[in-house]
């Protein structure tokens, strides 16, 4: 059966196996309803009996299957607040909440890979630390930011095509789950690795 609920009491998940090998071997399986007859003694009899047998599905639910309920109800809500989150930086790269592979990369090239998907780095935030005005880009008179720095500035264009050979790259192309291979090469190349 496929519509079976994956969040279902064990007893009517192995009532549907039986149902289902059974199936696979040939026979066929008809269930009937039988209504109560009040005043019929082998009916009241089988009435009682089927009582008892619905009472024991009060049980406890499995402790697995009330994780796996809250997990995916907790992940439902954490997903809607953050398509809500539209000016998050890391939320335009990553429109998905899901695990991330870890790559094989060094300790300070995982840093760096973090403060650029989070749009956050020492050279482009820490006028906030030293009460200082943003610092602008030279050739193009605007603030420095992470997306500045990979996709627009104008001085970048020349390392930027050699590394990134495409007329239109996007953050998302350059840091999302598997990372440009030629990133941390342009990072160096433009001498912004060691500002990160």
């Amino acid at each position: 059966m496929t519509s079976l609920n994956r969040f279902s009491h064990p007893l009517t998940s192995s009532l549907l196996e039986l149902h289902d090998r059974l199936s696979t071997k040939g026979f066929t399986i008809l269930f009937c309803l039988i209504p109560s007859h009040v005043g019929i003694y082998g009916n009241e009899l089988a009435d009682n009996l089927a009582r008892s047998a619905t009472n024991s599905l009060n049980s406890p639910v499995p402790v697995n299957d009330v994780k796996k309920y809250v997990k995916s109800i907790l992940h439902s809500k954490w997903q809607a607040q953050w398509d809500l989150k539209n000016t998050n930086k890391l939320q335009s790269i990553k429109h998905v909440i899901d695990c991330w592979p870890s790559l094989p990369i060094r300790k300070l090239d995982s840093v760096v890979l973090t403060r650029l998907r989070i749009g956050h780095t020492r050279f482009t935030h820490r006028h906030l630390l030293l009460g200082k005005p943003a610092p602008l880009c030279t050739a193009c008179q605007c603030q420095m930011t992470v997306l500045h720095i990979l996709i627009e500035c104008r001085r970048f264009n020349h390392q930027r095509i050699r590394c990134f050979p495409s007329s239109c790259i996007t953050l998302k192309d350059i840091l999302y789950k598997d990372l440009h291979p030629q990133l941390f090469t342009f990072l160096k190349m433009i001498g912004f690795y060691f500002l990160i």
